[in-house]
């Protein structure tokens, strides 16, 4: 699969559906950051061009 084209606005609108989470990683005496999780699957739901191979 070739992805092309991410848009910001289905990346708002995946964090809007629940379709992307957000993790606020900060530990005991050791802060991971911030991350954002979804399933592999959902991936190309972020992008203008899809082609699969």
């Amino acid at each position: 699969m070739i992805l092309s084209g991410i848009s910001l606005e289905k990346f708002l609108v995946a964090i809007q559906g629940g379709i992307i989470l957000i993790d606020f990683d900060a530990r005991t005496g050791h802060n991971h950051g911030t991350k954002f999780r979804m399933r592999q699957n959902a991936l190309p739901a972020l992008y203008e061009t899809v082609t699969i191979l």
